[in-house]
Parts: structure tokens; sequence; C-alpha cells
């Protein structure tokens, strides 16, 4: 008998420790209690307090299971009672945070299984009853799940039927037949031991395991095979194919613990395995979740919806979580049972991750514990299978949730809603605690150890897996995971905290939010620029400026590092956003769209000193505002209004590059003799100017666009300086300037330099284009005409507006290029003159591949004219070079008299 000092100190520690878990639980409920006020960032909302009645409920009965415990099991393991109190009540404050009617239910089955709980306490703690009526029990298992074939129901309405139910009460008999089963194998398989004879007799006396030959093994385990074969095969026709797996591993764990054979363990691993593949066949249930768990990004929306969210949810919760009720676990389907780890980490993070787990390798090892000191063989069975059933299956459900392992179904012990689970789990801590109660001075002698050492290691090392791959989740993969378009918790925050606004150059918003916390709308003033700045939104995602902007505009960079770990840490969100200004002018931007119309096509003005874009227009367009009503026709419109022409669109530039082509010419020694072709081919190069009229001299031609004088200027410049012109102009280089764009990869050399400078390769079955641009690249490129020869470096995002320092200029992405003298570029730019504006101009048609022709329009200030300069590129999807002069012509009149 242990002394009565010592039986006092369990008390006290099993007091102690449920007193810190009452600690934990007010304090969580405090924070349940204030979230709805620090998620609106007010206090002038609703708060909640349903939830405490959990909590007095739970203070409560495990006052009274802590009182009959000390008196009626005073030599208990006294770390079980409290490891199992704060799973409880932790899983049901969750429970209550996610759906209230549920936490009220689970509540009434906490107290339901407390009250079974004390009165088995004053039990027999040799379990004799549970031995002597083993098939009994077992039966009598079986018998209610198999009633569920017949009057098996769902409290959902649908899906499958393993509940027996009537008035509102329904009950799993699944749940309770895994305790049973163990029950049953502990009992038959200690009933079965043989004492050898000779030699032997004391080893086996110490072991307390039999001797089987390998011939004897099945023939000595058939009763054991025939009555688990019995309950997995009710489980396979019902479809609990999660609970029929833990049927099999629980049978071979406990067979392993008696016998100490080693292939029972490879002969259930095979046994799994062909399950498996069969079932994979056999059943659409598992060949989804086997599909999902293997690759659940295939369809993230469809079919792996469940992991995807639960791993979306496991990554929002970062080292210290969003904070308890200001996450959105209820975004993850049956977050209250099968995925309540998901929910779990996602308010409390990798910490409470961490928490969770080292309580259940807490009940893993003083399970083990009860285990090695139990008083006979029998309750060493019982408590070796209950401990393996209570970790093993936390380690199922907690892994699918990860996806180390493929979806099961079945509930987290203590934490899950479920009253049958609950009640099943709580008879286990009875069993538990009843085979630590041991009376004996000295547990029965075990010198085989292996067994149950190698069952602990791997009950431990599931542990220890789970605990890396949340780490995986919840750190190296969660940047990129927050940012998928399907993660509407982002949307979510924006509703409640300010989104940063885009303002134009003059500090003019571009987009903004309306609204007031936890109604925050997103509101763009000048739709026609939909294809550049894009959209922010819950369905859709992200695109254009509001994705690459989005650390300002989410408050996540650049503001203070102690700000952004204060929200988080107090509301759960980000602080609020930046607001950031671009480089563009919103009246030229108005003009523009204006000019441009129902034209499809592309413009670009930009500063050639500076490189600040001060216009992007691409047509068509759309309405960020509008796409819950559009969406279903933009996405089908052929003339693709998403797609930005102005970066990503990829033109051949035809004799658009004829300004460059001269201006290198001239740098070089002079123009070559001018050629005499007008309207002809080479090949099947069509060599007609965009204006006749003007291609009498080599200015004429350029200006006209004629492809003969760029074929021969291309020509005169030779392969190696053409492709070091096209290098040095940014031709095969995508500009930075945090939108997506597009290039042309450099090749090694150019085979024919006259072809090559209109964007085309002349081979045996006629022309293909070897030079793609786009109408950023090419206004770039022309930018040094008018800059003194040097290509600027591009800049579309100028500053944003810190908490700190007010607006910050961001730096440009890059380092300006000179690419010809100032005294070429001003030659070139002058040459190239209009007669009536003070701008230098040429327009360019190319064929852009089938069949379609495409027109340019490039326009530039003069190198003696005061105040700004700018560039104009202009691209039009038609042949059409007079409309083209007369749109960029107009917005040059509105910039030289606005």
């Amino acid at each position: 008998m242990f002394s009565k000092p010592l039986q006092s100190l369990n008390d006290q520690i099993q007091g102690r420790l449920l007193s810190l878990a009452a600690l934990f639980l007010f304090i969580y409920s405090i924070a349940l209690t204030l979230s709805p006020a620090a998620r609106a960032r007010t206090w002038d909302v609703y708060y909640r307090w349903d939830h405490w009645l959990g909590f007095l409920l739970w203070v409560i009965l495990f006052g009274v299971i802590h009182q009959q415990s000390s008196r009626w099991l005073p030599d208990r393991d006294p770390y079980l009672v409290t490891v199992v109190a704060l799973l409880s009540g932790w899983g049901l404050l969750t429970v209550w945070r996610l759906t209230p009617d549920l936490g009220l239910r689970q509540s009434v089955w906490l107290l339901v299984a407390s009250v079974i709980f004390t009165l088995g306490i004053r039990l027999p703690s040799d379990l004799s009853f549970l031995r002597r009526y083993k098939y009994l029990w077992l039966t009598g298992g079986l018998v209610l799940t198999a009633l569920t074939l017949l009057l098996g129901t769902n409290p959902l309405g649908y899906g499958p039927r393993l509940w027996l139910g009537c008035c509102g009460i329904y009950i799993q008999p699944s749940e309770p037949l895994k305790l049973l089963l163990i029950v049953y194998l502990a009992a038959y398989l200690a009933d079965q031991i043989i004492i050898p004879s000779g030699s032997q007799r004391n080893r086996a006396l110490h072991t307390n395991t039999p001797t089987i030959s390998s011939g004897s093994l099945i023939t000595w385990l058939a009763p054991t095979l025939i009555m688990t074969g019995l309950a997995m095969l009710l489980l396979i026709v019902q479809r609990d194919l999660g609970t029929a797996a833990i049927f099999l591993f629980i049978y071979a764990i406990v067979v392993f613990i008696a016998t100490g054979q080693k292939r029972v363990l490879v002969a259930s691993a095979l046994a799994i395995g062909l399950a498996g593949l069969a079932g994979y066949e056999l059943f659409d249930v598992v060949r989804l979740r086997v599909d999902a768990w293997l690759n659940p990004w295939l369809d993230p929306s469809g079919r792996s919806y469940q992991i995807v969210q639960s791993l979306l949810a496991i990554a929002n919760g970062g080292l210290v979580g969003r904070g308890p009720g200001l996450g959105n676990p209820g975004l993850v389907p049956i977050s209250h049972s099968d995925f309540i780890f998901a929910a779990l980490v996602e308010e409390n993070g990798l910490i409470g991750a961490i928490g969770l787990l080292i309580l259940l390798a807490l009940l893993a090892v003083r399970g083990m514990r009860v285990t090695l000191n139990a008083s006979d063989p029998y309750r060493r069975y019982v408590a070796a299978g209950l401990t393996t059933y209570l970790v093993g299956q936390s380690i199922l459900i907690i892994g699918g949730n990860l996806r180390l392992l493929p979806l099961t179904g079945v509930t987290l012990p203590f934490m899950s809603y479920g009253g049958s689970s609950l009640v099943t789990s709580f008879l286990i801590l009875l069993i538990l605690l009843h085979i630590s109660n041991k009376t004996e001075v000295r547990a029965t002698p075990l010198l085989n150890t292996r067994p149950y050492l190698a069952l602990s290691g791997l009950l431990l090392a599931g542990i220890a897996a789970t605990t890396v791959i949340t780490g995986w989740w919840t750190f190296y993969r969660a940047p990129i995971l927050l940012t998928r378009t399907d993660n509407t918790r982002r949307a979510i925050a924006d509703r409640y905290v300010r989104r940063g606004s885009i303002l134009d150059r003059h500090n003019n918003p571009l987009v903004e939010v309306l609204g007031q916390s936890g109604s925050y709308t997103r509101h763009n003033l000048d739709p026609a620029l939909g294809s550049i700045i894009g959209y922010t939104h819950p369905v859709y995602g992200q695109f254009g400026l509001e994705a690459s902007l989005d650390p300002y505009l989410r408050g996540l960079q650049d503001n203070p590092s102690l700000s952004i770990w204060w929200n988080h840490l107090l509301y759960g969100q980000p602080p609020p956003g930046l607001d950031v200004r671009l480089g563009l002018d919103s009246d030229l931007q108005k003009t523009a769209d204006s000019l441009l119309g129902d034209n499809i096509g592309a413009l670009v003005l930009l500063n050639p000193q500076s490189g600040e874009i001060l216009v992007m227009a691409s047509h068509p367009t759309f309405d960020p505002d509008q796409l819950d009503q559009n969406w279903a026709n933009l996405v089908q419109d052929k003339n693709a209004p998403f797609f930005n022409r102005a970066t990503l669109g990829q033109y051949t530039p035809g004799s658009a590059l004829g300004p460059l082509l001269m201006a290198a010419a001239s740098a070089q020694g002079g123009l070559p003799p001018l050629p005499q072709i007008l309207n002809n081919k080479l090949g099947e190069v069509s060599l007609a100017c965009s204006q006749v009229q003007f291609a009498n001299t080599w200015v004429g031609k350029i200006i006209a666009g004629c492809p003969d004088a760029v074929f021969t200027l291309g020509s005169a410049l030779g392969s190696d300086h053409l492709l070091d012109l096209f290098h040095n102009l940014g031709l095969y280089t995508a500009p930075n300037i945090r939108l997506p764009t597009a290039s042309t990869p450099q090749p090694l050399r150019l085979n024919d330099p006259g072809y090559a400078a209109l964007g085309l390769s002349n081979t045996q079955s006629g022309s293909n284009r070897v030079l793609l641009i786009s109408p950023l690249q090419l206004a770039l490129a022309v930018a040094p005409l008018s800059a003194g020869g040097v290509r600027p470096t591009p800049i579309l995002v100028m500053a944003v507006d810190t908490p700190q320092y007010g607006w910050v200029i961001l730096p440009p992405s890059g380092k300006p290029t000179q690419v010809f003298t100032i005294q070429v570029a001003n030659e070139t730019a002058t040459l190239l003159a209009s007669d009536n504006l003070p701008i230098w101009q040429s327009a360019a048609t190319a064929t852009n591949g089938n069949d379609q022709t495409v027109t340019w329009y490039l326009s530039g200030t003069l190198p003696d004219r005061q105040g700004t300069p700018f560039i104009l590129v202009l691209l039009l999807e038609e042949n059409n070079p007079s409309e083209a002069s007369q749109i960029g012509q107009s917005l040059i009149q509105a910039i030289l008299h606005p």
C-alpha cells in the first residue's frame, strides 16, 4: 500500500493541475467574450456570453470528479484526469465558439459522461465484471451496431446512417464498440496464456507472454479474428471505413502486446494496405479521400475542398494564432468534429497545436506507465489497448487535417463534438484510473518490454510527426497558401480592416474603401483602369496592382513590425493598410480611355527622363465593381478584357523600330542609300508604307513606317550590332513595374538582320516572327529620343504613405541605360519633328500572325521643349494608321493645352 502522504500528494498534484486548467479556460472564455470587440475594433458590439455556461458546467463537473476520484481512487495516476479535463474543456469552448447550439448539446453530453464516470468510480478496480462477460459485452456492441443497418439515422438528415436515435438524442454504436473490442481482446488473450514447463516456465511467469508455434498462431487467435472480423464487416457495410481501419489497428497492437510476435504487425500492415487498395477500387468515398490526400490542389474547390480549407486554416494560424474567436475556422466544413484540430490551430497557432500535442504525449506516457504497472496481464492489455486507441485515433485525425494521412472521418477524443465519442472517452479514462489505482505493492514482473517500448515509440513518433508537419504548414508553406485566390479569409479581413487606397500622382483616389468596420467595401473611381489596377474579391481572388501591392495595401509591409505583431496578437488581423501613390495622372488617364473608346489596343504615356508612367490604358477593359454581375460574360469575351495589352500584349514591331534604327545607323557612320521600293514584298513580307505621301526621303520613310527602309537599315547595321541595339533598348527584357509583363527571349544571333529589324526571320517556308514586344517595352525603347539618349527605368508605383515617415519614395527596380549619345538622339528627334505640333512622331503597321495587322503610333517631345517631356506609344489591333494618329495627336493636344 502507498503511504498516506503519497496519497495526499496525488490529490495535490491533480488539484493544482486542475486549477491551472481552470485558469487557462477562464482566460480563454474571457477572450471569446471580447473577440467581437477585437474583430470590429470597437466596444459597441454584441458580446459572446453563451459559452460561459459550458465553462461553469466544466468547473462544477471536474470539481466533483476531483473530489470523487480522490475519495474512491486514492492511488490513481494524478495526471490522467487533468489532461482529460483540459482537453475536454478546450474542445467544449471551441465547439461553443463554432456553433453555440452544438456547444449546448456538447455540454449536456459532458454532464452525462461525467455522471457515468462518477458512478463508475465506485466499481471494483479489478474490472472482473468486464472480463467475465467479454463475449456478452462484445456481442451486445455488435448487435447495436448491426441495428444501424435497419434503424440507422444521421443527425444531419443526410449522409451515412451510423447513429441510433430518438427524440433528438443520438448514439453512434461504433464508438463504444471500440472499447468493447479492446476489453474482449484483453480478456481472451489473458485467459489463453500458456505457461510452458521446464526451463521456460520461470521466464513465462515473468513475461506473461505465451509461447506459440508459428503453426498454431492462427488457430490460437481464431476466436478473436472471428469477432473482430464481424465488427469490421459491419463497419464496411456501413461504409464507416475510418473506424474499420482503427479496429484493425487496435487488434494488431493488442495482439502484438500480448504475443510479442512481430509478424502480427507485418500481417496487419499488409492487411491494411490490401484493404486500402480494395477500398480504393470499390468505394467512391475511399477513392475521393485518397486522391484528395495525394494531390488536393487538383480540385481545391470540389473534391479536395475540405482538406484545402483545413490547410488554409492551419496556415492562417501561424505562430500564435489569430486569437480565440478571431479566426474563421467555420470556413472548414465540419470544423466542430472532423476538423476541430484545424479550427484550434487557426485561432491558437503553432503554440496552441504544440500544447495540444504535448497533452497527447503526456496521455501516451502516463497511459503506458499505467500499462507497465498493471497488476495482471488482463489489465495490462486493456490499458495498452485503451491508450493506443485514444492516442492513435488522435494522431489519425490530426494527420488527416494536416494531409499527413488520408482523411478518415473519425473524431478527436475528448475534443470533437459528439456524445457517443465523449462518453466512450470518459469510460476509457475511468478504466485507466481503475487500473492505475492498484493496491499491490509491486506490479506483476515484466521482462519482455520490447513490445511496450515499441508501442510507446510508435505513439510518440506519430505525435512528433504531427508536430513537425504542423510547423511545416504554419511557417514554411503559410506565405504561399495565404495568398491563394481560394483563401477567403483575406477577403473577410478586408471587411474589418481598412485596406489602403490607391492614389494617382496628385493624390487623387483611384481606389478607396467605403463603409465602417465590418462592412468595408472597395470602390473603383475609374472603372476603365480595371485591367491595370485589377481587383481584390472574395470569390475571384486578386489581380493587377491590387495583387502586387497587397502587402502594402493590407498593412503587412512598411508598417512597424511591432505594430503588425500587436495587431495580430490583439485583433488577429493586420494593421490598417497603407495608401499607395502611382505615377498615373487621373485626368490624362480618363482622356486617353475616352479617346481609345471601343478600339482594341493599348496606350502608354511616360516621362522619358524619370521613367514615370503617366498613362497606361488597355482596351477593352472592365469595371472591378461589377464583377459579380458581369463575371460570366467577361471570362467568355473573346476580346479578353482582363488582358493588359500594355504590358502583356506581344506584337510584331514591323517598321515601328524605324526611328531607333535610323539613330543607330547615324551613330555608326551615316544612313545607307535610300531604297526605292514603296509597295512590294520581300518573300512574304509586305513593304507597304502606312503613309505613302511622305515616303520619298529617309525621314519621310521612317515617319510613314515604310518596311523597306527598316529592312535596309537593319541590313546595314548587321547582325551583331542589331542584336546589341535590341538588348540595350530592353526589347528582350520584361519591364519590372509591379505588374505582370512579358518579353521575347534573346537569341544567340540574328541570322538575317534585315528581317530581324522588322521582328521577323526569313525561312524557306516564309517569314516567322522572332521579336515580339509590348507597348510598354516600345515606349521605354523610344524614350531615349526625348531624353538625351538614355533609356529610363519604368516607374508605375511611386510612393507609399507609412505611419512613421509619411510618404516614402519607392526606389526604381533598375538603372537607366545610355543607348545613344545626346547628339544622335536630339538630331533624330528633330528630323522626325511634326509640322504642326512640337513633337516628333511616326506611324507603322505590322503583320502580327493569323492575318492580323496592327498599327503603331509613336511620338515624343522635341529636345528644345520647355516643361515636362513625354513619350507616347499607341497600339491598335487593326490596320488603321489614320485612327491611331488621330487618337495620339488628340491626347498630345490635351497634354499641351490642358
